[in-house]
């Protein structure tokens, strides 16, 4: 296993011991003398730089595709929320709309998007779909169901080396990159982490860690 795989699992199983013994299940918490492994901070390895993540967004011709791409971008959202999104999950606000999702935590979000984001959703609806249909149909299911996770991988893959990036690009990493380009362009640290709905600013702040904009080398004689 990888050395963040490794820590997740020994991580989980002290948090079971330790809850079986809160609970008076195990009469001993034998997890605590565990130490956790290290794990190096690899965020910083999958945060495109705009122009390669305009590259891929630019490059893709299929609508449903490119309004797929945009969005990650776009709303930040995970591929789980945006695959659970139905149509009554979007509604118009202002000259743009929005996007409500039910994420990680039981934790209900909207999102403000822009204009043109807005536009490029509305024009996959056609007339017939309903407020429960899924955004994002898959093309193999019968009746045109929901898109799955795996789909939405090899989408961004495909997308990925279409712009000539050879890394394995995720659509996790759609998410990483409006987290860092919003930070980078001023966004209010608060916002950023309303709008992926992190539990904790710090898990937002990882972002500023991962690509800082200033660093006291510059004041060295180099």
């Amino acid at each position: 296993m990888a050395p963040a795989s490794r820590y997740r699992t020994l991580s989980a199983v002290k948090s079971l011991l330790a809850f079986g013994h809160r609970i008076g299940y195990l009469p001993f918490d034998v997890g605590r003398v565990l130490r956790l492994p290290a794990v190096r901070n690899r965020l910083a390895e999958r945060i495109l730089p705009e122009a390669d993540l305009h590259r891929i967004l630019s490059l893709e011709a299929k609508a449903r595709d490119r309004a797929l791409l945009i969005l990650l971008y776009a709303s930040g959202i995970r591929v789980s929320e945006l695959c659970g999104l139905s149509w009554r999950d979007l509604q118009a606000n202002g000259d743009g709309g929005q996007v409500t999702v039910f994420g990680k935590g039981g934790v209900t979000r909207a999102i403000q998007l822009p204009a043109s984001v807005w536009k490029l959703l509305n024009g996959l609806r056609g007339e017939k779909a309903g407020p429960d249909d899924p955004v994002f149909r898959s093309r193999k299911e019968k009746n045109g169901g929901r898109l799955r996770p795996l789909a939405v991988l090899r989408v961004v893959r495909k997308a990925a080396a279409r712009a000539g990036i050879e890394l394995p690009v995720s659509p996790h990493w759609f998410r990483h990159a409006h987290a860092s380009h919003a930070l980078d362009r001023g966004a209010p640290i608060h916002l950023v982490q309303a709008t992926l709905g992190h539990a904790s600013v710090a898990t937002t702040g990882r972002y500023l860690h991962a690509r800082p904009n200033d660093s006291s080398s510059r004041f060295l004689p180099l």
